[in-house]
């Protein structure tokens, strides 16, 4: 879909208005929502390149996001390292896990790479759980301090939030570039036809072990961040409503689709926010919006905006 010319403008905006966030509400519930509301749009934007752009489900991402908490809070807490490093140490960890696992699974069949890394989310869930020694077992890691730097404690919600707002940019920032570069191109032409890209003379497997590890740093990065935001890891940290999150906010914005996806992840953080008054409810909303979105949807809100706006070019033709 081609993307209006005030694209920019409204982005310029709407980082103007999040950076202000915290001073135009004095409500640490707002500014909290706000925290998770960017660290999951983020970690779903990061799916959307392996999943919306490769084509590969994977449910990996979940084992991912909790390998990089645990490596976090564990840098912190055992090894007595800055948060900074912590999140530094999750990124280099996931990025040395995921090349090992997507040197194996990006060479198998799409069923295959989606059994393999729902095994591995599984198995990372086992670990967190029953590795007492590392993990603390059910117990988890609880306290963890809040960040610092220089001297400059960020121990409220509004200043932890600048910390998910920074990271937010910066990972959007690097996948919006890779959605349209050579990269992003190519990945796309993967997922409507693999066989016909290597015909071309291109190798499909180090693009999709490119799409799997770069999803997997900054989802690992992200469940870092979350991690110190919550200021405790458990492993409930690897419970599949996470997962499920990072998917919905895929499906519902289009995947494939950059901006229908950041959009789509703002909007189902809110939608569970607003409805938390009954457990019950929010979780019969978010089957039917989902059940939705699929039947008269298929390939989410960016292409059914897509096949309206081509009917009206066509119906203006005529």
């Amino acid at each position: 879909m081609t993307e209006p010319r005030w694209t920019p403008y409204a982005v310029l905006v709407a980082i103007a208005l999040l950076a202000a966030l915290p001073l135009m509400t004095g409500s640490n519930y707002i500014v909290g929502i706000a925290i998770s509301g960017l660290i999951f749009l983020t970690a779903a934007a990061a799916l959307n390149l392996v999943y919306g752009y490769a084509g590969q489900l994977s449910f990996a991402q979940l084992g991912f996001w909790g390998v990089g908490g645990y490596c976090a809070a564990i840098a912190v807490v055992d090894l007595g390292q800055s948060f900074w490093f912590g999140i530094a140490f999750a990124g280099v960890v996931n990025l040395l896990l995921s090349v090992v696992i997507g040197i194996v699974i990006t060479r198998t069949t799409r069923h295959a790479f989606v059994v393999v890394t729902l095994t591995f989310a599984l198995l990372a869930g086992l670990i967190a759980r029953d590795w007492v020694g590392v993990t603390r077992g059910p117990l988890g890691i609880p306290g963890l301090p809040p960040p610092s730097l220089m001297g400059f404690a960020f121990d409220t919600g509004a200043r932890f939030y600048y910390i998910a707002l920074v990271f937010a940019l910066i990972a959007l920032a690097f996948l919006y570039s890779l959605k349209t570069s050579r990269i992003g191109l190519i990945l796309k032409a993967i997922k409507q036809n693999d066989p016909l890209v290597e015909s071309q003379g291109i190798a499909p497997g180090p693009y999709k072990l490119a799409a799997f590890v770069i999803a997997s740093v900054i989802t690992g990065m992200a469940g870092g961040i979350y991690a110190f935001n919550l200021k405790v890891i458990d492993p409930s940290f690897l419970d599949f409503y996470y997962m499920q999150t990072f998917l919905i906010i895929v499906i519902i914005g289009g995947a494939g689709s950059f901006w229908a996806v950041v959009l789509a992840g703002a909007a189902m953080v809110v939608l569970p926010e607003a409805l938390r008054f009954s457990n019950e409810l929010r979780m019969v909303i978010y089957g039917v919006v989902l059940v939705a979105v699929m039947m008269f949807m298929p390939r989410g809100v960016a292409g059914w905006l897509e096949d309206r706006r081509i009917a009206a070019l066509r119906k203006a033709l005529r």
